[in-house]
Parts: C-alpha cells; sequence; structure tokens
C-alpha cells in the first residue's frame, strides 16, 4: 500500500491504518474527544485521510484474507467481555515483511469503546450529531426500537433529517480522527464520538445517509461490523461502502464503484448486515428524503444477567436501563430528577441540552421529549457570578443558578448540572457531602464553557480552572446554606449541655440544680441557670470580681427567711461603676452596643436586597439576550433550508429541462 490518502470513489472498502492516527510525519492526531460532523458535507474536506479506501495489492493479499491463518474469535454478547480474545491471534499473525503493513486490529473497536461507562453517554454522542445538524436544517431526531428483520431482535434506531453525507464524509464517519467541525458552537471536536458509541451499544451498525449540494445527490450505506471482522478472522478494521449518485437522464440513483468492487462491498452487506438484498437495502432511504441520515446499531450488549442492557420492554415510551435503578426509602428521593436520569433516557435527554431552538424536536419512542430546566425547579433562587482567573488573566464570565428544590428539606438529594457549550457533561455534580445535612437539597446549574471535556463528554478534564471551579461552588453551597437554610425548615442542631461533677471541688462553686444547707443556719440556697448572655451572681459576691461574661449558676437566697436581702434589691438592679448589672438585667454598654449592631445589620440586609434586584436585572437581560441568539439561530436555520429547498428545486428545474429537450429530440426525429 502506498500512503497516498486520497478517497477514491471507486474502491469498495475501508481499510484503517495506523498511519491515519498518528499522522504521515509522526505528528499525534489520535483523538481523544469525540463527534465528527455528519453533516457539515458541502464545507471543505480535508485533505488528510485516517482511512484509505483501496484496492488490496498482490502482495498485501494475506493481510485481508487473514482469516486462514487467525483462528476465528466469536463476539461475547456482553461489553465486558467482548474484547477478551485469544492469546494465540497475536502469535499466528503474519511476521513483518518488506511488503506488509501495520494495521488497526478489530479488537481496538471494543477498546476505543470502553471510554464510554454508561450507555446512555454513548447515545448522547450520537445526538449531539444530530444537534450540531440544526445548522444545516434538521428539526428532528429519532430515537426509537426497531426490530432486526434477519433475526428478529431488537436494534436501535436514531435518524434525524440533517443535512446527511456525502461518499468522503461518509468515510470520515467511518475512518479515525476525522472532524469537520469549524463552528465554536459545535459539541464534537476530534471525530471519534460515532465510533465510541455505536460500539459502545452494539457489536454492530450499519449507517446510511443521502446528501443534496452543488446539483449532485448522492446516497451512501457503510456497515461497521465488530462481528464480520472477528468472526472472519480479519487483523485489520475493514469497512465496506455503496456510494450512489442519481441520475437526470435516467431518474434512478446509480452506483458510483466499478461493478468488481461494488459487487464485494454488496456481498459483505448482505451477508453481515440486517437486510439480505440490495432492494431492502435501498428501501431504508425511502423514509430518510432528500437528505438526511439513518443509523442502526444491532446485535446490542447484554449486561451480566444476559438481558438486554437497554431495556425496551418495561416503559413503552421510553428506554432504560435495568441495572441503574437505585431505590432508596424515601419516594420523593425516588421520583425526582435527578435520581432517575440515570436509568430512564427520556428523563435523561429532557436535561441533556440547556436550550435548544423550538423548531427541533427529540422524538423519543414517538413521543417528543420535553426540555426541563433545572433552574425552575429552585425556591429561593440566587444568582451569582463567578469570573475564574489563571495566572492573573480573566478566562471567563459564568453566571451559576442555585436554590433549594422546592421538595426541600424533605428530600436527600444535590448537586450541579454542569454544561459545556449547550450540553449536558456532569448532571447533579456533588460537591459537598450531605453527611451532616449542610447542603442537603441545594442544587445548581451553570454553563462551562472554560473547562475542557473528557472525550466521552461525562466528565472534565482535571486541570487548575476544574479545581477552581469546584472551590468556589463548594463555597457557593456553604454560603448559600448559611443563609437559606432556615427558610426551608432546618433547624440549628443544639449541643447538650456538659455534665457537671457531682462533687464539688475545694474554692469551686455549687452544682447546678442542688440545694443546700449553709452554715449560717439558712434552710437552704437554690441554684439556677442565668437567661443566655448574662453574668452569674450570689447574695455574697463582690461585683467588681466578676468576669465580663458568664454563664455560671447564680445562686438565689429564700426571701422570705432572709429580710435583709429584700433591702438590697434595689442596688442589685442598678449598675455598677464597672459596667455590669446584677443577674436579670442589661448592662447600658451591651444595650448601645446592641443597638448599633442592629443598625449595622439594617444596613447590610438593604445592600443584600439592592444587590439582588440588580441580579435580577441583569439576568433578566441576559436571557433576553440568549433568546435573541435563539431566534437568529432558528432565523438561519430557515434561511439555509429555503436555499436548500431551491437549489433542490433548480435541479430538478435542470433535470426536467434535460428530459424536455430529450422528448423533443425525440419527437422531431
Amino acid at each position: 500500500m502506498s500512503n497516498n490518502t486520497s478517497i477514491n470513489a471507486s474502491h469498495d472498502a475501508l481499510v484503517v491504518k495506523p498511519e491515519h492516527l498518528y499522522g504521515s510525519k509522526g505528528n499525534h492526531a489520535l483523538p481523544q474527544d469525540s463527534e465528527e460532523n455528519r453533516g457539515s458535507l458541502g464545507g471543505a474536506q480535508s485533505s488528510t485521510s485516517v482511512v484509505d479506501q483501496v484496492r488490496t495489492p498482490p502482495e498485501d493479499a494475506g493481510v485481508t484474507s487473514s482469516a486462514s491463518e487467525i483462528c476465528a474469535a466469536p463476539v461475547c454478547r456482553q461489553f465486558w467481555k467482548a474484547g477478551s480474545y485469544n492469546d494465540e491471534l497475536s502469535s499466528k499473525s503474519q511476521q513483518p515483511t518488506g511488503k506488509n503493513y501495520l494495521h488497526v486490529h478489530p479488537m481496538f473497536l471494543h477498546s476505543n469503546a470502553t471510554s464510554h461507562k454508561w450507555a446512555f453517554g454513548a447515545v448522547a454522542e450520537l445526538l449531539d450529531n444530530a444537534v450540531d445538524e440544526i445548522q444545516n436544517g434538521a428539526t428532528f431526531v429519532i430515537v426509537d426500537k426497531i426490530t432486526n428483520p434477519r433475526d428478529g431482535t431488537p436494534a436501535l434506531l436514531i435518524q434525524d433529517d440533517g443535512g446527511g453525507m456525502d461518499p468522503q464524509a461518509m468515510r470520515h464517519c467511518m475512518g479515525f480522527g476525522f472532524s469537520d467541525k469549524k463552528s465554536d458552537s459545535a459539541i464534537g471536536r476530534y471525530g471519534n464520538g460515532f465510533k465510541t458509541s455505536t460500539m459502545r451499544l452494539g457489536a454492530d451498525v450499519i449507517v446510511f445517509s443521502r446528501h443534496f449540494n452543488n446539483q449532485t445527490w448522492t446516497q451512501s450505506i457503510g456497515l461497521l461490523s465488530y462481528t464480520y471482522l472477528t468472526r472472519t478472522g480479519h487483523d485489520r478494521i475493514v469497512v465496506p461502502i455503496l456510494d450512489y449518485e442519481y441520475k437526470a437522464s435516467t431518474s434512478e440513483f446509480v452506483t458510483m464503484q466499478d461493478r468488481e468492487h461494488f459487487i464485494s462491498s454488496l456481498s459483505i452487506l448482505l451477508e453481515w448486515s440486517p437486510f439480505s438484498t440490495e432492494a431492502k437495502l435501498l428501501q431504508q432511504f425511502d423514509d430518510i428524503g432528500s437528505h438526511g441520515t439513518k443509523v442502526v446499531v444491532y446485535n446490542l450488549w447484554l449486561n451480566s444477567d444476559a438481558k438486554l442492557e437497554l431495556d425496551f420492554d418495561s416503559a413503552s415510551e421510553d428506554i432504560l436501563i435495568e441495572g441503574n435503578i437505585k431505590k432508596t426509602g424515601c419516594k420523593i428521593t425516588n421520583d425526582h430528577i435527578a435520581t432517575r436520569f440515570s436509568y430512564s433516557l427520556r428523563v435523561y435527554l429532557s436535561i441533556l441540552y440547556l436550550r435548544i431552538p423550538e423548531a427541533f424536536k427529540i422524538v423519543l419512542r414517538g413521543k417528543v421529549v420535553q426540555q426541563h430546566n433545572v433552574a425552575d425547579d429552585l425556591k429561593y433562587p440566587q444568582y451569582i457570578l463567578y469570573k475564574p482567573h489563571v495566572a492573573g488573566h480573566e478566562e471567563a464570565e459564568v453566571v451559576t443558578t442555585i436554590g433549594f428544590l422546592k421538595e426541600a428539606p424533605k428530600i436527600n438529594l444535590s448537586g450541579f448540572c454542569v454544561y459545556h457549550k449547550n450540553r449536558l457533561i456532569m448532571p447533579f455534580w456533588q460537591v459537598v457531602s450531605n453527611s451532616n445535612s449542610r447542603g442537603r437539597g441545594i442544587v445548581g446549574a451553570l454553563e462551562a464553557n472554560f473547562v475542557e471535556p473528557t472525550h466521552n463528554k461525562q466528565d472534565f478534564e482535571k486541570t487548575v480552572l476544574l479545581q477552581k471551579l469546584e472551590n468556589r461552588l463548594k463555597e457557593m453551597t456553604t454560603e448559600y446554606w448559611n443563609c437559606h437554610y432556615k427558610l426551608v425548615g432546618y433547624q440549628d442542631i443544639k449541643k447538650p449541655r456538659p455534665k457537671v461533677p457531682q462533687n464539688v471541688q475545694s474554692g469551686g462553686r455549687p452544682n447546678i440544680n442542688m440545694l443546700q444547707k449553709n452554715s449560717a443556719g439558712y434552710s437552704g440556697r437554690q441554684t439556677i441557670n442565668p437567661p443566655p448572655g448574662f453574668p452569674a451572681v450570689s447574695h455574697n459576691t463582690n461585683l467588681a470580681s466578676l468576669p465580663r461574661v458568664s454563664a455560671e449558676p447564680v445562686v438565689l437566697e429564700k426571701r422570705k427567711e432572709h429580710p435583709d436581702l429584700i433591702a438590697s434589691a434595689a442596688s442589685r438592679r442598678k449598675v455598677g461603676s464597672d459596667g455590669f448589672t446584677v443577674p436579670g438585667h442589661i448592662r447600658v454598654e451591651q444595650f448601645k452596643q446592641g443597638s448599633a449592631n442592629r443598625s449595622q445589620d439594617n444596613e447590610i440586609v438593604k445592600l443584600m436586597e439592592e444587590n439582588k434586584k440588580l441580579r435580577a436585572k441583569w439576568l433578566d437581560h441576559k436571557v433576553r439576550s440568549q433568546n435573541l441568539e435563539v431566534k437568529a439561530i432558528n432565523l438561519s436555520s430557515e434561511l439555509e433550508k429555503v436555499k436548500s429547498e431551491y437549489e433542490k428545486l433548480m435541479g430538478e428545474l435542470q433535470a426536467l429541462s434535460v428530459v424536455k429537450e430529450e422528448r423533443s429530440r425525440n419527437v422531431n426525429t
């Protein structure tokens, strides 16, 4: 094979080689994030391909026919065990020669897909492609269960009406390392998401795509089959693809490949895809329309109980993950969105995007998914502006909405929904522990575009910025709790009083609530605790010797038996020279200080109220600005749709003109 990476439509299969993963000059180009733009098909394409679609040269013929030299590796139906290969495979592989090339083994498809620990994360990757197609006129994406016509097993369907893919874009989609997404708002970056997500959901995927651009109407079919590659013993990834082009002269789609290679790819598709004839393959384009893409993932993975990982039967309008259902003793907690999103695809998709145009619909099993904003579930909401700085430079401005869930304090849930470029990355990220109830019921939402998500879009890269964000969210939670916890019914935890020793030591004070006889022959004296904040004295205590603050018990003599105590009562109510009062009264200095503190507190409350009003106004302006941006996007989408329709009509008009001219010639002859 040569290092030429150009795409030749006359070839029948993609062959992935390692130089495509690392670049022809050794530059590391291995994808670490996901999503290739299946719809940016009219734009400029990369001049370098991660896959070559080549005829098998004679000197390399042994590589594609390696099934005879490598024992078949049947696919295990459980995903986490499907990558267990026989060790003999590597030892029986061909030894390197001057005529052989290194290739990417099919096992890479499985190991690459293990980045998705959660099946719904893989589904979200495929939906990201459709959402990115909104700029190309997409108005819907369908997620549904269909039946594999070959064996009657369930398969997963994901279909959109975006711009579709031309033959070159189809090869980029099936290959590794491509990304045509130049827009800053695009969710995907590196062109790896389609492979990781489809291979995480099932062993095989077949893609149908139709595209119209520059007066050319094409449709392509591609098959990425882990089952085919392993059971036939291939030691490299081979992807059969069929390409068709519409001919106005005959008003039908004709093949773009030469007959030999077309038949070779078709035979693989008919043997290993769910469709046994070419006619059944082409029927899949009937509901796509003039443009769009249909993805069918089949041979879906099983869980450890040998059941389908995706549960289609428990809910007719939903897709569940049975193993993720975790019940607690609280029904309110069990039914909340923060609990259900982990096992209900409908709930997860309702919060997956922070905002999408009203014209775009996500349809799950025949029913539109209603979008849900987590901030709408909060009471006593606050809006906090956060400006992260690194090396003295301001990175961004982020507005965080924080508040108590409406069900608080009866619900034991908390966390922040963190979005990146409109896409949910970390749902209900718990930054503080609920073990001591501080932070319980507090939820927030923010869009953090200044931190980078990981390749599976379920976490963020561990950077200084992320650590700063986590610390700030902890502070926000603590500050909000301290100011608002009593509003939802939480109370202060009263610590028990320390126990007083029964025996009074020499020189110590008498025990609380203990009646004693004194040496003067009094019938007894009673000790009680004073009101909080007041000093404690007895009848024979020198006021000048009192400490500034005392919480010790006070000793009161019985007045009836000691009339001499009554005479001194008036003097005890007066303020002494040292500024103290007797028990039961307030010092003048304390009163003045308390008045000053109350005045200062009132000023702080006024400032907080004013700050709250200003924040609310600022947020209102921000929301209006975002609404205007969405309207602009909608208008742009409508304009693109009209342009596309115009191009389509012009193409049909030209086709009709050609037919009309031919008929005129026939009539004249």
